[in-house]
């Protein structure tokens, strides 16, 4: 494997090299002509300096010919899976992923094009084999390397609640699983009623393993934009309620979310901004909304299709005069305001009065917390808290320098060249994911995140913790 090493160490050095000295190593190509030094006519010695200039591009452009139909050449043999191994051999790609991750987080401009080429042997497996079959829990534990013990005391002291909705991709379901699991905290899992059999029995299987995990007593076919959606959160907000872990705070999270800040940091950021208060960023209804709630949606659902449509009807007002809001379906909640939206009647009026509208999660929350006397109301507040990153297309050049992945419905699917911007940002959680289609974004956020929470550990980390036993990061850790 050396000589491979040395191929690849060789093609990282040429790209950095030229990433950051760009036309010196040309002087330093034509420093190494045969006649190099020889008095020229004026001329001549243009024409010598151009030919120089092309011989040392088309040898850099040959070298990294042969480099890349070599490394082609190797990825197309094929080798055994081996299901202990959590990441494939790409020791062609250098410290495979920790040395391209270090480039991709400090920002370095070749590196998404090389993790492009690299993460192609990169096939994730979407259902693993301990959760296809029942009686596995030792090996879910060790293999999907769950931390199973409070990491500080400030964490065992302060339980998090959270609502989970997902319908695909299981493999990033379960990367933002065990990136968020503890065990003081307690997880309420609405999986869609559409999703395949085979999807929710592998959930159930990994559900069955811990006790503070669980399925919502209550399913829904979630509809983009519909009730549905909301009424999931309702359903787990109501098991939640009953459990036995005294939570503090709840935090929903769909499948293509991942953390940017650990439980601690995020218990952190709760105690020293919001504590006692509930974080759900918006503003009175803007006028270019007003047509979500001013005429009756309805969901359809057949055959695999499903949407919201409006009609002609037209809406009553709200329920007892309230001041409707719009802002993020994200929140972070006090348990005592989860407590008073499932009791108190004008939560129960407006939510009944919200199945026929457009995306009622998008105002359903925000303007029961501006209600003066919810439970950790915050009547003034507008879009502050910090809690997703999301990359809107029509913020393009405002907010964020674009998207390196794709846009879904206007919201970016992160690529490699997103990952700086997405350590770098101040929000607890980003959104979107696709690991199928960009492997090494969550191999570099997942290896970089759990190096943070161990850091960050006030007791010994256990061996099965860890993703890998050496790490090449060249990184900050503490972004």
């Amino acid at each position: 494997m050396d000589y491979i090493w040395d191929f690849s160490s060789f093609y990282f050095k040429l790209l950095k090299i030229t990433d950051s000295l760009g036309s010196p190593i040309q002087g330093t190509l034509r420093k190494r002509h045969p006649n190099y030094g020889e008095k020229k006519a004026p001329g001549e010695e243009k024409m010598n300096q151009l030919d120089a200039t092309k011989s040392g591009f088309l040898v850099c452009i040959g070298i990294c010919i042969c480099i890349f139909t070599f490394l082609y050449t190797r990825n197309t043999i094929p080798k055994e899976a081996d299901e202990d191994q959590p990441y494939p051999e790409s020791a062609e790609c250098g410290f495979y992923p920790d040395e391209l991750c270090s480039a991709l987080f400090e920002g370095k401009g070749a590196a998404p094009q090389i993790g492009q080429f690299c993460q192609q042997s990169t096939h994730p497996s979407e259902i693993p084999a301990c959760l296809q079959s029942r009686g596995n829990c030792s090996r879910i534990f060790q293999g999907l390397h769950f931390i199973t013990r409070p990491l500080s005391a400030e964490e065992g002291n302060f339980s998090l609640a959270y609502i989970i909705t997902i319908h695909k991709e299981l493999t990033m379901f379960l990367k933002l699983l065990r990136a968020i699991y503890v065990p003081q905290n307690v997880y309420c899992i609405h999986i869609d009623e559409k999703s395949p059999k085979d999807y929710k029995a592998a959930v159930q299987t990994l559900v069955n393993c811990f006790e503070n995990i669980f399925i919502a007593s209550k399913r829904e076919s979630v509809v983009y934009a519909g009730f549905s959606r909301l009424q999931a959160d309702i359903n787990c907000m109501s098991d939640l309620v009953h459990s036995k872990i005294q939570w503090n705070y709840v935090i929903n999270l769909c499948g293509q979310d991942y953390p940017i800040k650990t439980n601690r940091e995020i218990i952190q950021y709760i105690k020293s901004k919001w504590n006692g208060k509930n974080m759900t960023p918006g503003i009175i209804q803007p006028a270019h909304m007003k047509h979500r709630t001013h005429l009756s949606y309805k969901e359809y659902v057949h055959e695999g299709t499903a949407y919201v449509y409006p009609t002609k009807k037209v809406k009553d007002e709200p329920p007892h005069n309230l001041t409707l809001y719009f802002g993020s379906a994200y929140y972070i909640l006090t348990k005592k305001f989860v407590e008073f939206t499932l009791t108190d009647t004008r939560a129960k009026d407006l939510l009944e009065w919200s199945k026929d509208t457009y995306s009622p999660d998008e105002h359903y929350w925000v303007t029961l917390n501006r209600l003066r006397d919810a439970p950790g109301a915050t009547p003034n507040a507008e879009w502050e808290g910090n809690i997703r990153a999301i990359k809107w297309k029509d913020q393009e050049g405002v907010v964020h320098n674009g998207c390196k992945g794709h846009y879904v419905r206007d919201i970016c699917v992160y690529g490699l060249g997103d990952l700086q911007w997405i350590i770098e940002s101040p929000h607890l959680f980003a959104n979107k994911f696709e690991p199928t289609r960009y492997p090494l974004v969550m191999e570099c956020l997942e290896r970089r995140f759990r190096l943070k929470v161990l850091q960050q550990a006030e007791i010994p980390s256990e061996a099965h913790w860890q993703f890998q036993e050496n790490s090449y990061f060249n990184m900050k850790i503490n972004i």
